[in-house]
């Protein structure tokens, strides 16, 4: 794997291909993706942008952390995530997780566990900004 970091907090488009490219190691016959995007509704409401807040070093350290634990928890050979922070439209990438594996299973596993726990984990708050003009905190630390 390269010299960059496992994770980061983005205050700039996230770039899959360059993500992916990273993580395009000769041993690995698998890959997968997980791509969050800003969508136009939310618990019934109708959302016309996001807004993304994160403790960044917090972030970064927590986002490591649990990457770090994929590595170690599931046969994989190399893990990245971005998460973006600022303010985002609708359609935008929020958020980005890539597993390479030798084989499909564990690069799924591996997928599901990193999203579920950035969810859970790091110090990132969203706030949601609805076409009736009330924006509105939202609680991001859960799984679905």
């Amino acid at each position: 794997m390269s010299d960059q970091p496992l994770f980061e907090i983005s205050e700039v488009p996230i770039h899959p291909e360059t993500l992916r490219q990273s993580l395009h190691l000769a041993s690995a016959g698998g890959f997968v993706s997980f791509e969050g995007w800003v969508r136009n509704t939310n618990e019934g409401k109708s959302v016309e942008r996001l807004e993304y807040e994160a403790y960044a070093a917090l972030a970064v350290k927590e986002g490591t952390l649990i990457l770090n634990e994929a590595l170690e928890r599931f046969e994989i050979l190399g893990v990245r995530a971005s998460h973006r922070s600022g303010l985002l439209e609708i359609g935008d990438l929020a958020v980005w997780v890539g597993v390479a594996s030798r084989h499909r299973g564990p690069a799924f596993e591996a997928s599901r566990f990193v999203i579920d726990e950035i969810k859970a984990r790091v110090p990132i708050w969203k706030r949601e900004h609805y076409t009736d003009g009330k924006p509105e905190w939202v609680r991001c630390h859960h799984v679905h």
